[in-house]
């Protein structure tokens, strides 16, 4: 099943959080199910990866925005792990540091963006200066309302230098937060992964929610598409993105590169090299 086009946001198109259900899982019922296709869909990215590192001729931007404990990190483990970490890695972004706050918002971000073959994942990302900027009044409307322009712009010039973008917002609700909010309470092994501010977020979740709402509905490009994934059950949520992500690399056609040597010479070479041994 190709899930891309369930939880695709139309680019033009308002979308309402409220009306997505985080609970849906798309038909898919069993977890048993669901694990044994993200194992294939994880070994089929491996080899995706390796077309594209070796081709070296495009990139992949993978863009992870949610609310507190949705699984940005969850993601990034057991989505993402199997990539060769010599051609992926992984970008957070957290508060702007003063030299940061001294340029334009998108100068810390464009630096980090990926080179031909390579596998970038932003955990966070540009789109805080909408998010937190907006439900925070850090900046005034004329300066934030501006932005997803330039964010357009922005993620049209990386797709022009063959770039692709896939971002996705991990959809979970209200009370899956605060369900996963305690586990990192009671669970010694994750007591670090909490803090105060994480449940004084929770006043503001409405704000973020129409924050989300406009960002992902102002900036779903065809370059550049938002995919809006049902987050509360981890097992669906790992195979919503595993998948999407194995068809946007395949649409990418990479192609393994002719050898740049004469292997004929390299194997009389090998021949003679196995006589003296």
């Amino acid at each position: 099943m190709k899930l891309a086009k369930f939880f695709e946001a139309k680019p033009g198109r308002s979308i309402n959080l409220r009306k997505i259900d985080p609970d849906d899982t798309v038909g898919f019922k069993s977890k048993k199910q669901a694990l044994a296709q993200l194992a294939e869909n994880k070994k089929l990215l491996t080899e995706l990866q390796y077309k594209l590192y070796a081709e070296s001729k495009q990139s992949l931007l993978v863009v992870l925005q949610a609310m507190d404990a949705a699984g940005k990190d969850g993601v990034i483990n057991h989505v993402m792990a199997p990539m060769n970490p010599q051609g992926c890695r992984v970008q957070g972004f957290k508060k702007p540091t003063p030299e940061e706050r001294a340029h334009d918002f998108l100068w810390r971000v464009h630096k980090h963006a990926p080179k031909d073959g390579e596998v970038v994942i932003f955990n966070r990302s540009h789109y805080e200066d909408v998010l937190v900027v907006r439900v925070h009044d850090l900046a005034p409307k004329k300066i934030w309302s501006k932005r997803y322009g330039m964010i357009n712009e922005f993620e049209k010039l990386l797709a022009s230098n063959n770039t692709r973008i896939v971002k996705f917002f991990l959809h979970i609700s209200k009370e899956e937060q605060l369900k996963r909010f305690k586990k990192r309470l009671d669970d010694p092994a994750k007591n670090w992964k909490i803090s105060d501010s994480d449940y004084a977020e929770r006043a503001y979740w409405d704000k973020y929610m129409d924050a989300f709402e406009d960002t992902i509905s102002k900036c779903s490009t065809k370059h550049a598409p938002w995919y809006v994934i049902p987050a509360n059950h981890k097992w669906f949520r790992n195979l919503a993105v595993s998948s999407i992500l194995v068809e946007t690399m395949r649409s990418m056609k990479m192609e393994i590169p002719e050898p740049s040597v004469d292997l004929d010479e390299i194997r009389k070479l090998a021949d003679a090299a196995a006589e003296e041994a």
